[in-house]
């Protein structure tokens, strides 16, 4: 059997992937503040750069699991890694959020220009948690087609993570222990 990564190097991995998410977001601000791009351009950047971060989650909530299935990874432990994939997802889409509004300042409504930075990173990552977690919509909505295309980025890898991976998580595990069975 596989041995599985330690606690440390995990704890490294996924922080590495948080400073990653920050990192890509403050060079997206830099670059809306060099005034290299117009407001157009820089959000297709910034929806290009969110499409980027939807398959890399996509592809790595799908080998986390699959891991965990082979390596028969208890499924608290499972539960426990795809929750700080979602805070991660969660904060990054909170960022790409904030940089459209940054551009482009009728991205979303209910966002008041008047807000501190704070105010509004606390509004995006309160509108991303909202559109992981199927609440939906509150007081703040996508207004433009950049805005809608990252929010609806977030909802498709929102409903493949919490339906397809963590729902079926035993049921694919008992499926490949069996075939594992079968084949022996």
């Amino acid at each position: 059997m596989k041995q599985e990564p330690g606690i440390a190097l995990q704890v490294i991995r996924q922080g590495g992937e948080v400073v990653v998410i920050l990192l890509v977001a403050l060079g997206l601000q830099m670059l809306w503040g060099a005034h290299w791009l117009t407001g157009h351009a820089f959000c297709l950047a910034v929806v290009a750069v969110a499409l980027a971060k939807t398959v890399f989650f996509f592809v790595e909530n799908l080998q986390q699991i699959l891991l965990a299935v082979q390596d028969n990874v208890p499924y608290h432990r499972v539960l426990g890694l795809m929750g700080v994939n979602m805070a991660q997802i969660t904060l990054s889409y909170a960022l790409d959020f904030w940089c459209l509004e940054t551009a482009e300042a009728e991205s979303f409504s209910a966002i008041n220009a008047a807000w501190s930075q704070g105010e509004q990173l606390f509004e995006f990552f309160f509108f991303s948690v909202l559109n992981f977690s199927f609440f939906g919509f509150g007081d703040v909505t996508p207004q433009t087609i950049p805005a809608k295309l990252v929010t609806m980025m977030e909802v498709v890898l929102a409903f493949f993570t919490v339906i397809f991976l963590l729902s079926d998580f035993v049921s694919l595990k008992d499926s490949l222990r069996i075939r594992g069975r079968d084949e022996k």
